[in-house]
């Protein structure tokens, strides 16, 4: 509990059931058993599911826990998709997504079990910071390209890259999550009926129904930097259709024009990875790294390089200053 006091919890509260502490207002949460797991707070929900931080009481860690949400038990597609979340994260070994440990049913209630991300999610940061800072950004997006470049030697799209599906450990080590929208990358995706993905990052290849490929996931990811270096989504719009014509229409607001801050080779790598047309964006994820890479090592040298104010000065003896007088007066001159 955040204010560390005791708090009377109502008899009649069930299991992952919730009230308020009389105290601080934080919300409580009656604790719940699920085999050897002590689920005792929420972290988050989400459509298909509601994520519980626990305990793991056999091997004594802290993990995640993703319940699915008790009504898509019997829906096809809802189930479906919950499977496939599983074994795309199972098959996935990368730093930078996060791990599955377990996945499993109980008395009814499927359950995957996560390595547990508990410092906050890069959605949070842009709360907290308004500018994430551009070295952080870069690092990030460098981390996040090496990890869809994973999943797509494994044949995986994620489908949704936002702010929200990218959380840090303690180490503040970016780590992707949810993919309950992933898809086979094979031929291509085709949904003719239903558009997958969130508004303010969506690719307008997926608006306008065309076979979707990894071109999309990094589009999103672009879009998701562009939003961490200005405090602002890609397009804004007071109603969601707008957006959504802005990411097929409209040209697209280069970063530093923003926050002039930002250096040229960062807000080029984000344009380009932006680029309306899947064809003119970077044709690879290690394309994508090696631009920001590149835009790193450019924004470290601008960083650290020394200015005229910073150079030690070390005083010389007068006959060595008549020495050199000569020589600095030969430089004037061939200027």
């Amino acid at each position: 509990m955040s204010c560390g006091g005791n708090a009377f919890i109502p008899g009649e509260l069930q299991p992952l059931g919730t009230t308020d502490c009389a105290k601080c207002g934080a919300e409580l949460m009656m604790p719940m058993m699920l085999e050897h797991f002590e689920l005792n707070s929420r972290i988050a929900a989400g459509g298909m599911g509601t994520v519980y931080r626990a305990v793991d009481t056999v091997l004594k860690r802290d993990v995640a826990i993703k319940l699915m949400q008790p009504e898509l038990a019997d829906d096809e597609e809802g189930l479906e998709a919950f499977y496939v979340e599983a074994r795309a994260v199972a098959r996935l070994n990368h730093t930078n997504i996060i791990h599955l440990y377990q996945f499993g049913k109980f008395n009814e209630q499927l359950y995957l079990v996560m390595e547990l991300a508990q410092a906050g999610s890069l959605d949070g940061l842009i709360d907290q910071l308004g500018i994430v800072p551009e070295l952080r950004v870069l690092d990030i997006g460098i981390k996040i390209s090496s990890a869809l470049d994973t999943a797509l030697k494994n044949k995986l799209l994620h489908r949704d890259i936002k702010p929200g599906n990218i959380l840090f450990n303690i180490n503040n080590e970016p780590k992707l999550i949810d993919f309950g929208l992933a898809c086979k990358s094979e031929a291509g995706v085709d949904y003719s009926e239903q558009i997958w993905g969130t508004p303010y990052y969506i690719a307008p290849e997926k608006l306008r129904r065309e076979p979707e490929t990894f071109l999309a996931d990094m589009y999103s990811l672009a879009g998701t930097l562009f939003h961490s270096l200005t405090g602002h989504t890609p397009f804004e719009a007071p109603e969601i259709d707008d957006v959504v014509l802005a990411h097929m229409k409209k040209p697209l607001t280069p970063p530093h024009k923003l926050v002039p801050s930002i250096t040229g080779p960062t807000s080029d790598a984000i344009v380009r990875a932006m680029d309306k047309s899947p064809a003119n964006r970077y044709q690879s994820y290690d394309e994508f790294i090696m631009a920001l890479t590149a835009a790193r090592s450019q924004l470290l040298r601008t960083q650290f390089a020394p200015t005229a104010s910073s150079k030690p000065h070390r005083a010389r003896p007068a006959a060595a200053a008549e020495e050199a007088a000569p020589a600095r007066s030969w430089f004037r001159r061939g200027k």
